[in-house]
């Protein structure tokens, strides 16, 4: 069965993720340029002192306004095993970068078969930039309604009425919802917050700039890499209780179907 097949090889996946993970670190350190890990990752870092046991992916975050000159330099930079994605070349144009294996294989639920992307193993680049002083209900109610219209809106859509439909009443939506956010954007000051962009806060989540920066190392699987200033604040705003184990029938990663190794 394909799930006995994936529980069998994911520490080899994991481990190709984690190699992976180490030509971005020396990229970044070559090039001086701020990174932490995020989401999951950093949370297997504290929890688990690595990945998460049922974890297949990594996340690391970086301040949007690197993302430019990260690109840049990892065209040069980056070993040839590894292939670069930026939002032009992926079609769910979410403005994160994937760095991917080219010798393996890993399929999501939300992957284009009819795109001629690489599909191997990756690391997520999330970019984060400064948020504006407003309460953490504000931002939650705003962001995360922007992100559930624009989720329905961005999808696969069939021909139909009720699609029409659907595409001026979440557009109304989503429109509402990004003026309220270019409101408190043009009439609050932005030095106090900090998290993910607009179009991937999914969650309504808000950072203090002093939880993240200036960045700490971290130890993930015997490797140091950067993390948050102080990963428990920073783990409570996206978690809450993160040392709580979640359910075993939760206890799952991202992929629908990986492979290592292609050869």
């Amino acid at each position: 069965m394909i799930e006995d097949y994936m529980k069998k090889h994911l520490r080899a996946v994991q481990l190709k993720e984690l190699e992976i993970m180490k030509a971005i670190h020396q990229v970044c350190e070559k090039n001086d340029i701020d990174y932490w890990l995020d989401g999951g990752t950093i949370l297997g870092a504290v929890r688990h002192g690595g990945f998460i046991p049922w974890d297949d992916d990594i996340d690391i975050a970086m301040r949007k306004e690197d993302i430019p000159r990260f690109v840049e330099v990892a065209k040069r930079d980056l070993p040839d095993w590894l292939y670069l994605q930026t939002p032009e070349e992926d079609p769910s144009r979410l403005p994160m970068i994937k760095i991917r294996d080219k010798n393996s294989f890993l399929v999501e639920s939300s992957d284009d078969f009819s795109q001629s992307y690489p599909k191997g193993l990756f690391v997520d680049i999330f970019p984060l930039e400064p948020y504006p002083n407003v309460s953490k209900k504000f931002c939650k109610r705003v962001v995360k309604g922007y992100n559930r219209s624009n989720a329905i809106l961005t999808a696969s859509h069939y021909y139909s009425w009720r699609s029409v439909a659907e595409l001026f009443y979440f557009g109304a939506k989503r429109a509402w919802f990004r003026l309220n956010w270019q409101i408190a954007c043009a009439f609050s000051k932005k030095d106090t917050f900090f998290s993910n962009t607009l179009e991937t806060n999914g969650y309504g989540i808000i950072h203090r700039r002093t939880d993240i920066f200036p960045t700490s190392t971290i130890t993930f699987e015997g490797e140091t890499f950067r993390a948050p200033a102080n990963p428990d604040a920073y783990l409570k705003n996206i978690y809450g209780d993160y040392m709580k184990l979640p359910p075993e029938d939760k206890r799952h990663g991202h992929a629908v179907f990986f492979m290592s190794e292609l050869d």
